[in-house]
């Protein structure tokens, strides 16, 4: 039996790029953003459908459930991918900015997660993909609030998890670094001030991931054949699942060398 998965933030950068994999590979995709202006190419696929869906409003999203499950028998996979960026030192963050990112990478999650719960409920049977990040497992200069949020998808994550586990509704999440993808370019970066090591900083950290970025030439299509994969196979136990060379390294150095040992390494690459 065909099936199908639902993606929030899909209309560009892993979101676009997953819709696409899955379709490909035989699913009925179910496209969300926040404008069906941004579906553009999707359209011309016919296993795609797109739908109008603003993760931070629940009005948005319980129109968006509804319409979803008139069209649709059934969703096997929800894949919430939706996320920005908010690069920003503590001292010159704004009010607008912060509550942006976390209604979005973390209140999105939540929210998306409780309206389809029942439609997993009633089919006996789903499972949530939570994108989380690199972010959510280690933590970098200027993070303070992206970090903050993905450490909160996993936190939430595992917690649901263990209340759905009785309805055989499964949760995990999935952590990878860099994508050659729009994302750096549109993270949204606190100005530069009179305050010297904060501007060096920020250029130090800028530039190191975006020079990550464009060397993982290879990570997109790593990424979505690993939600694919997790989608055909789902485990019935939580499971955070790392992608990638960098995610995969930091795990690895954060759980051998120890808090102390790592944190004098993150320092001597980003602060000298």
């Amino acid at each position: 039996m065909k099936k199908t998965v639902l993606i929030t933030g899909a209309a560009s950068g892993i979101g676009k790029q997953t819709a696409l994999f899955f379709a490909e590979k035989g699913w009925d995709v179910l496209a969300t953003m926040l404008s069906l202006k941004e579906a553009m190419d999707l359209n011309n696929y016919p296993n795609i459908k797109c739908y109008e869906l603003d993760v931070t409003s629940s009005e948005s999203i319980e129109l968006a459930r509804l319409k979803i499950m008139q069209e649709n028998a059934k969703i096997d996979v929800i894949i919430n991918n939706a996320g920005i960026g908010y690069r920003s030192f503590v001292e010159l963050s704004e009010d607008e900015k912060i509550d942006a990112i976390v209604a979005i990478n973390w209140l999105g999650v939540v929210k998306v997660c409780r309206a389809f719960i029942p439609v997993f409920r009633a089919q006996k049977s789903g499972l949530f993909i939570n994108i989380s990040s690199i972010a959510g497992l280690v933590n970098l200069p200027l993070g303070s609030f992206y970090h903050s949020t993905k450490q909160a998808v996993e936190s939430f994550s595992e917690c649901m998890a263990y209340e759905l586990y009785d309805l055989n509704i499964r949760v995990c999440t999935v952590q990878f670094g860099n994508a050659p993808t729009s994302f750096q370019k549109n993270v949204t970066k606190c100005p530069a001030t009179a305050i010297k090591s904060y501007n060096d900083l920020m250029k130090k950290v800028t530039d190191l991931l975006q020079k990550k970025s464009n060397k993982n030439t290879n990570l997109t299509p790593l990424i979505t054949e690993k939600l694919y994969e997790i989608a055909e196979n789902p485990n019935k136990k939580f499971r955070r699942y790392t992608i990638g060379f960098d995610a995969n390294l930091m795990k690895f150095l954060r759980r051998g060398l120890g808090y102390r040992m790592f944190n004098s390494l993150i320092r001597k690459y980003t602060l000298k």
